[in-house]
């Protein structure tokens, strides 16, 4: 590796860390790190069956408490099937709620010391970061499967082509980059684990607050306003569309333009949480 210039960290001045060069051997530098830190925490998993088990067992618990218990007393607007309607709205419940335990393993590495060491080490800034975002995402594969088998198992259908369905699940991708970003950063600034704790609080309501589970036609004309401007509303509604599912309707302009939405947001929350999450990993105190 060539190498002209040097990092020295702030509580090592002797250190020497050496920095490619150009910017081809920074890119592989990067992605080469990128790799090795999504490695390390997906072979954590592996190690911890049990913390996988649940996390899969979530989804289906999703479905049966949703489709069945609470879904025996709902009705689709326009009509339509509920478990129909909901199945899309608890693909993007899943892709929200995995920013608490993003924010809970960063925050571990951090009060573990483990993000120090990695800073102490010549290890690309960006490389460590997106490893994390690596690693959650196929995590997040890996739980969208089974709530498709579980939607499968209960009667939900994608009604449209394959083309389109493929699509529907690009766009849940793109949320959940959107929403590893955001966890990333907040598991950087809180730092502890119990600090972590507190941001599965707001999850819930956010979570509630969107056409996951009922139209925003049938809320009171305030909450109407904050559920279609919810991000995850627009990736709900887009995905619902594309999946051939009732409950597409709507006459505002964030309904009428949900598969353009369901692009526009994540790539906003991603322009914005990223380079905060990268930021606040060069400058944490070591």
């Amino acid at each position: 590796m060539t190498v002209t210039d040097v990092r020295t960290p702030r509580d090592a001045p002797t250190r020497i860390v050496a920095v490619p060069r150009t910017p081809l051997s920074r890119l592989r530098w990067a992605v080469t790190d990128t790799w090795v830190v999504a490695q390390r925490d997906l072979v954590h998993w592996v190690r911890s069956p049990a913390q996988v088990f649940s996390g899969l067992l979530f989804p289906g618990m999703m479905v049966l408490l949703f489709g069945y218990v609470f879904g025996s007393a709902m009705t689709v607007e326009n009509g339509g099937d509920y478990r129909e309607f909901l199945m899309p709205g608890l693909f993007a419940l899943v892709i929200i709620m995995g920013v608490g335990e993003t924010v809970t393993a960063v925050a571990d590495d951090a009060g573990a010391g483990v993000t120090d060491r990695f800073r102490s080490i010549p290890m690309s800034r960006v490389g460590v970061v997106a490893g994390r975002c690596l690693a959650d995402m196929m995590n997040s594969v890996m739980g969208l499967c089974v709530l498709v088998l579980c939607g499968l198992v209960v009667g939900w259908r994608a009604g449209g082509s394959l083309l389109e369905s493929l699509a529907a699940v690009a766009l849940l991708l793109l949320l959940r980059i959107s929403i590893v970003w955001i966890g990333i950063y907040l598991g950087l600034l809180v730092k502890t684990p119990e600090a972590a704790a507190a941001v599965w609080t707001p999850l819930f309501p956010i979570a509630m607050i969107s056409n996951a589970f009922v139209s925003p036609e049938q809320m009171p004309g305030w909450l109407r306003v904050v559920a279609e401007l919810n991000p995850m509303s627009a990736t709900v509604t887009a995905t619902r569309e594309l999946f051939d599912n009732p409950g597409t309707g709507g006459t505002s302009w964030l309904s009428e333009n949900a598969l353009l939405m369901a692009v526009v947001w994540p790539a906003l929350v991603t322009a914005i949480f990223f380079p905060l999450a990268v930021h606040r990993y060069r400058k944490m105190s070591r």
